[in-house]
């Protein structure tokens, strides 16, 4: 891109997938059509995300071509701090933008760079409580053409193992703080009451996290259940699991603000999570699914067990969630969102 043409910069100056990065790679796409946007950090994302090299760094001190200035819209303490740079000490016209997800109250080292954010985002009310600055709460979105009921289903052993039966999903990186254990015990718990029923766990396990999943891997043995909760690894195309599960479960102890609840019930799947990141925004309770307190495997598997035992339950609910899903949470109402918060500032010169 022109460097000229670039409106808003949106740093991801972190190499692996995180929820940001996620974030990053759906939404920016589509703020593209509307507005001149790219990334810029390491040469891991997408081709369709538009992104500028570092040598571009250069020319931002000159403003864009239909702006008074440009926008920096960090995610992370690190992109906040360069932005600060560029401003601050270089000079350059930037305005600086923060979306703040954390679910607890921040360090001092956050709090002091927030103050200097030029406009604030939360993305739930939940983190939009830590925050003592002036902001807007602006939730995420989803890619209703990427994640919907329609689509190819996966493909491999697993999937094929899987046929003819229901599915429970669980989905995200093998660790306690994702509540991979909880999600274990309950299908420990469950499923010997439940013969048709099937639990798949997807995600990456990295090294430090080898040992956990080991011991996950003993106790399902030792129930007797290595046939019926199997581990997939990373998967190439999540979206095709969302569409194969009839329930998902998003167990974590704590997130900041958690996809995997929005992409399953826009696949036209109820959800079971616990009191974690936005999940109480997202869930419509006893209607799209349940959300217990997190933590609690009991009450885990309590709310898990009618989805399990009662169809037409979960089908309906089914219903509900897609519904819900495409009528509040289209990504097009989060980057039309983020737009009016560009558009605020740059009105204000």
């Amino acid at each position: 891109m022109d460097i000229r043409d670039v409106e808003v910069i949106a740093p991801n100056f972190k190499r692996r997938l995180s929820g940001v990065t996620s974030t990053i790679v759906q939404l920016l796409p589509l703020q593209a059509k509307t507005i001149g946007i790219a990334t810029i950090g390491p040469d891991v994302l997408p081709r369709a995300v538009p992104r500028l090299p570092y040598s571009a760094l250069s020319g931002l001190w000159r403003r864009p071509r239909t702006r008074p200035f440009r926008i920096w819209h960090a995610r992370r303490n690190i992109e906040m701090l360069a932005g600060l740079v560029l401003r601050d000490v270089l000079r350059m016209p930037l305005r600086l933008v923060f979306t703040s997800a954390a679910q607890r109250r921040h360090t001092g080292w956050t709090r002091f760079l927030i103050r200097r954010m030029d406009a604030v985002v939360a993305t739930s009310t939940r983190s939009a409580a830590y925050l003592t600055v002036p902001h807007r709460v602006v939730m995420h979105g989803i890619d209703l053409s990427a994640f919907s009921p329609d689509g190819p289903p996966p493909e491999g052993d697993i999937a094929e193992r899987l046929a003819g039966r229901k599915v429970v999903g669980c989905s995200g990186r093998i660790r306690h703080q994702k509540g991979t254990d909880l999600f274990v015990d309950a299908m420990i718990t469950l499923l010997p009451r439940f013969p048709e029923w099937t639990a798949v766990v997807t995600g990456r396990t990295t090294s430090e996290h080898r040992d956990f999943e080991a011991e996950l891997l003993e106790r399902i043995a030792a129930a007797g259940l290595s046939d019926r909760i199997l581990f997939t690894g990373e998967v190439d195309d999540i979206a095709a699991w969302f569409r194969r599960f009839d329930l998902y479960v998003a167990p974590p102890r704590n997130e900041g603000f958690g996809l995997t609840p929005l992409e399953a019930m826009a696949s036209g799947v109820p959800v079971v999570a616990s009191d974690a990141g936005a999940f109480r925004d997202l869930i419509v309770e006893g209607g799209t699914g349940r959300v217990v307190p997190a933590g609690d495997a009991p009450a885990l598997s309590a709310a898990i067990e009618p989805f399990l035992a009662d169809d037409a339950l979960r089908l309906r609910a089914g219903r509900d969630a897609l519904d819900h899903v495409r009528r509040h949470f289209p990504l097009e109402r989060e980057a039309a969102e983020l737009r009016a918060v560009y558009e605020a500032l740059w009105e204000d010169g």
